[in-house]
Formats: C-alpha cells, sequence, structure tokens
C-alpha cells in the first residue's frame, strides 16, 4: 500500500481532521491490506507466511468491528456499508 493510497484513506474514514487511530480508520486500513494480500495469495498459493499475516489481519479486523458494534450499531452498520463488507 503506497504512502498516498493511505493518506487518502485516512481522510475518508477520519473522524475529526487530525484522526489516524479511530476505529474506522484502522478498519479501512486493514481492509486494504487484506485485499493486497489476498491478491498476492492469488498468485502465489504456497507463501504459508502470508497466509498467515492475512489470518492475523482478518481476526484484528474482527475484533476491531466487534468492538464498533458493541459501542455503537450505526457506526457499526456505516463502515459495513462504506467498505462493502458483510454482502
Amino acid at each position: 500500500m503506497s504512502l498516498i493510497n493511505k493518506q487518502k484513506i485516512i481522510k475518508d474514514f477520519a473522524i475529526t481532521a487530525k484522526d489516524t487511530g479511530s476505529p474506522e480508520v484502522q478498519i479501512a486500513v486493514l481492509t486494504n491490506r487484506i485485499q493486497n494480500l489476498s491478491n498476492h495469495l492469488k498468485t502465489n498459493k504456497h507463501d504459508e507466511s502470508s497466509k498467515r499475516g492475512l489470518m492475523l489481519m482478518v481476526g484484528q479486523r474482527r475484533r476491531l468491528l466487534n468492538y464498533v458494534k458493541r459501542n455503537s450499531v450505526e457506526r457499526y452498520q456505516e463502515i459495513v456499508k462504506k467498505l462493502g463488507l458483510r454482502s
């Protein structure tokens, strides 16, 4: 993921102007990394280290989504819809 791409994602999902660590931003950045790694694994099926990293990222995103859902169902539904998850 390029720095410019990451900054764009942070800008799109930030709650305030200087927000870089809210759960929404973290979920969006992880989703982008998961998509990139999934594409990598389509061509490199035997890359076990990357598979493990992918599973760790998916688990982290799941925990963050559970946290957001527990605290604000509206924010959860908004981010799931915006990222196209749970279709």
